[in-house]
């Protein structure tokens, strides 16, 4: 009878554990948006009030985040200096100008 009990309780702590596994999402297993070289991009978003700017977030291999506005008119991130390597990053946003259809 003890046996039972305890692999019942067991069984049900298994159980238990896979669900609230599934049903809680997990940031940390996400893959970045788009990468080139050393610089990824995520949370890229066109901007509401004018079309060709994207939106994004860099993140290096040193762990330097920024976000920053790509002008896909004008092929420029904005801002110019920062702590996340620019010349990789702006070929990182010219490639994700070119993949909205917003290449000037």
């Amino acid at each position: 009878m003890k046996r039972c009990f305890q692999a019942t309780n067991l069984i049900f702590i298994v159980v238990i554990g896979v669900a609230l596994t599934l049903l809680t999402p997990v940031r940390a297993f996400a893959a970045p948006g788009l990468c080139t070289g050393v610089v990824c991009a995520d949370e890229i978003t066109r901007s509401a009030k004018n079309h060709w700017q994207l939106r994004m977030r860099l993140e290096d291999q040193q762990g330097h985040r920024e976000r920053v506005v790509m002008d896909c008119r004008n092929q420029q991130l904005s801002p110019r200096g920062g702590l996340v390597d620019r010349i990789p990053a702006t070929a990182l946003g010219r490639r994700a100008c070119r993949l909205a259809g917003e290449a000037g």
